[in-house]
């Protein structure tokens, strides 16, 4: 029980002085200040060739979208998550100490070129993707959590950024086991990690992309703006599940780009009653009892869905 203590505490004075080295001592990886620029460059990039001309430059919930990219980043994991993460690693490799299982790599690529090992995991890790974001939609209670996301209004880059903290974790948990199990290290998670964390910019930036036969291939903000229309198919649960490639939207059936419309509705059923603040949307999937108010919400779903 010490050793999870210590590992707990650790957690948080670990992470508290690699924060505080990021910010005070900027030298390559950062990722603080790479984040903040890749953020910055594609904001640029919207600035200069708008998609929606009549979009104001501070859109409906640029400040709020903002606070959740230096939220969810840096300082969820300062208040929690680094810590529980690590408790939790060490509480899995106990289990699978008990079980015999002194090493989780079932399948090494470590004998092949550095470039082969990032496509396997950008690829494996952004399958594994795909399958949680369906997951999001299609499970009731995690689209509760879910909803957060789609409650964005007037699409930008920093739309990417708005996602409740529930979400983390849920990515994080699936992903471990998979990704573990190829053995890649940290400088390649790093590596795969920027590259999608700037095409998700770009997903959600007021921009067009003509990509042409790529979009078979990889996401765009047209394709992506189709993924948050509040008015979706028939007897469909979510479109458009790519992060960043699409292929796997083409290969499953759950595409769906009718035509490039730059300003359709966004949404779900009922969210003019969904919270406006960083706080309500933090604790609104956590109010699980159905009030006649909630009910009148399903009851709009529904007729959204159907």
């Amino acid at each position: 029980m010490s050793n999870y203590l210590q590992t707990f505490l650790n957690g948080y004075s670990g992470y508290f002085n690699y924060l505080l080295n990021e910010i005070i001592h900027p030298a390559w990886p950062n990722y603080f200040y790479t984040l903040i620029g890749i953020s910055l460059l594609v904001w640029g990039l919207e600035l200069l060739f708008p998609w929606r001309k009549n979009q104001p430059v501070f859109r409906q919930d640029f400040w709020l979208d903002t606070f959740y990219l230096f939220f969810n980043y840096f300082l969820f994991s300062l208040i929690a998550y680094n810590a529980f993460s690590e408790v939790g690693v060490l509480a899995f490799r106990g289990l699978l100490a008990l079980l015999g299982i002194r090493n989780l790599v079932a399948i090494s690529v470590a004998d092949l070129p550095g470039w082969a090992q990032l496509l396997i995991l950008f690829l494996v890790r952004d399958f594994v993707q795909w399958n949680i974001h369906r997951l999001l939609h299609h499970s009731p209670w995690l689209w509760e959590f879910h909803k957060v996301h789609h409650s964005v209004a007037q699409m930008g880059f920093a739309a990417h950024l708005r996602y409740h903290w529930m979400e983390t974790i849920v990515y994080r948990t699936l992903e471990y086991v998979p990704l573990a199990m190829i053995g890649f290290g940290l400088q390649d998670f790093f590596v795969v990690h920027l590259f999608t964390l700037a095409v998700g910019h770009l997903n959600h930036a007021n921009l067009y992309l003509p990509i042409g036969p790529l979009r078979y291939v990889f996401n765009s903000p047209q394709m992506h703006l189709w993924h948050h229309t509040d008015a979706l198919p028939h007897n469909r649960e979510g479109v458009n599940f790519g992060l960043t490639l699409s292929v796997w939207d083409y290969l499953f059936q759950t595409a769906y780009i009718p035509f490039e419309g730059s300003h359709i509705k966004l949404g779900f059923g009922g969210i003019s009653r969904f919270p406006k603040t960083f706080f309500g949307q933090l604790v609104y999937p956590w109010r699980k009892s159905v009030t006649p108010k909630k009910t009148k919400e399903l009851a709009e779903e529904s007729q959204a869905l159907f």
